[in-house]
């Protein structure tokens, strides 16, 4: 499959369709989780209270991060042009959904992904844990080879591999993990010239 012929578009979304903004060390620091450690996979295997309250801090601080969100380059014109060719379209991000649904609403792009295609962690185990993208597969009536899942960082590229998807890495000028992307582009401008 090539890209132009691809028609199941999976994005994640913070630092793709949005300029990364999140500080893990900072968030790390102030929820007393070890710089080495993943986040959500620390929170989880808390005590039940402590995770609970570390959750809704967390959730606080995202939704701020949503609200304030900016589109990445070439963000917009590229999900705008899949939906014009009449690609399906899903998120799958390690934050909540209804902080997703926030972020698309602030970069303007909230019409072009169904409610039900928007996947965070509540609803699926978190990226790399390939559930998510075989869940859309699912809805989609696809086999999860149709996929391409297209992100910024390691977790969405050993997700969308463990799946069966195809890969797309951007926003990161090179590509530390040649091994794992089918195609790399350096941001989502120069990926909407890869379909044309």
């Amino acid at each position: 499959m090539s890209l132009r012929e691809a028609r199941h578009w999976v994005f994640d979304m913070d630092g793709t369709l949005t300029v990364a903004v999140h500080d893990f060390a900072a968030i790390r620091r102030h929820l007393e989780i070890p710089p080495e450690d993943d986040i959500l996979g620390h929170l989880a295997a808390l005590p039940e209270a402590e995770a609970a309250a570390k959750h809704a801090w967390l959730l606080d601080h995202e939704r701020e991060l949503a609200l304030a969100s900016t589109a990445a380059h070439g963000a917009v014109e590229l999900v705008r042009e899949l939906a014009a060719r009449g690609c399906r379209l899903g998120i799958l991000t390690r934050n909540a959904r209804e902080l997703a649904h926030l972020t698309l609403q602030a970069i303007g792009l909230a019409d072009c992904f169904a409610a039900e295609q928007v996947l965070g962690r509540d609803e699926a185990a978190p990226k790399p844990q390939p559930a998510g993208l075989l869940h859309i597969a699912r809805a989609w009536n696809v086999a999860p080879e149709a996929l391409v899942m297209v992100g910024d960082h390691r977790h969405d590229l050993d997700c969308g591999r463990a799946a069966g998807a195809r890969t797309v890495l951007v926003n990161l000028p090179e590509n530390p993990w040649p091994g794992l992307a089918d195609w790399h582009a350096r941001d989502c401008a120069a990926l909407k010239a890869l379909l044309d």
